[in-house]
């Protein structure tokens, strides 16, 4: 029972809600096109995304703990890791291989649907694989972490969107820099609390990279982004106006941003409120997003 816990802790199984929000977004959105949904291909699309997920935290922290970053922070509800391999819990060989598992397990649901689908899946397969594989050892060393998350993010709209209506649309898009802003800002926060110990064994966040002042106004432009492609998507016609819901979270996002500011420099214990509320803004808006489209199957004519 301590050993299934521990592998829970490190798959980090409340994160994977993000792409359970990504691949809904896009199933609501191929639903409105074509009123309808391959329920097989979707339960597929969902387990494929969720390994892949899964695959990319093994992997983060297996390196994070060979790297020492781990071992150099407090672990808090949002970062430093799991803790579950510097408290012992499981063997790090162990948790590297069931990355490496999992990511074929993703990759072998996306070589199936290469079959169907042909070259567009796989270049985003590929790009997931090769992003995954070297997201802990390459990207983040190199200051390209955020723009992963956001790429990747983006992709799962895209290509649970794809399998389903077999082509790209402008919503689908739309929607995909939306959520893909969404991941990128809990990687983008979450780093905050790390900052030192990321800075000393060779990482290069965007809060490294900007500073802590300068992140805190950085901030900003995640949920920028988000609000801007959904409002663009509904002013242009190819979003549901319920996708409006969406900013009802404005008043949480506030909150995170200006708490940040207040508190960049502070302590951990001052600043993780408002990274904890920017987190939950994160979550309410994807899930607001996908419920909006979602209640726009149900009335086309005015909603």
């Amino acid at each position: 029972m301590a050993t299934m816990s521990a592998w829970l802790r490190v798959i980090r199984v409340r994160f994977l809600l993000a792409s359970v929000i990504s691949v809904s977004v896009a199933l609501a959105l191929s639903a409105r096109h074509d009123g309808t949904l391959d329920l097989f291909h979707a339960a597929l699309t969902l387990g494929g995304v969720l390994a892949l997920h899964a695959s990319v935290d093994l992997l983060n922290d297996y390196w994070d703990y060979k790297r020492g970053i781990d071992t150099a922070t407090g672990r808090t509800q949002i970062s430093g890791g799991t803790g579950v391999l510097p408290e012992g819990l499981l063997n790090p060989q162990s948790v590297y291989r069931a990355g490496i598992l999992f990511l074929a397990l993703g990759a072998a649901v996306g070589a199936y649907f290469v079959t169907i689908h042909g070259v567009p899946i796989a270049l985003m397969l590929g790009f997931a694989v090769a992003a995954i594989y070297f997201y802990s050892t390459k990207i983040v060393n190199v200051g390209l972490g955020e723009f992963f998350v956001a790429v990747k993010g983006c992709m799962i709209v895209l290509g649970s969107f794809y399998i389903q209506h077999g082509s790209l649309e402008p919503d689908a898009v739309l929607a995909g820099v939306a959520v893909g802003s969404l991941s990128s800002l809990v990687l983008f926060v979450a780093s905050f609390p790390d900052f030192e110990a990321d800075k000393a064994k060779g990482r290069r966040t965007l809060v490294i990279v900007a500073g802590k002042r300068k992140a805190s106004a950085l901030f900003w432009l995640f949920p920028a982004v988000t609000y801007g492609a959904i409002i663009a998507g509904v002013g242009a016609g190819v979003l549901p106006h319920a996708a409006l819901i969406t900013l009802a979270t404005i008043p949480i996002v506030a909150s995170a941003g200006m708490g940040l500011a207040r508190h960049c420099m502070s302590a951990t214990d001052q600043l993780l409120p408002h990274l904890s509320r920017a987190l939950v803004f994160g979550r309410i808006t994807g899930a607001l997003f996908a419920a909006g489209i979602g209640v726009s199957l149900f009335c086309p004519g005015w909603c």
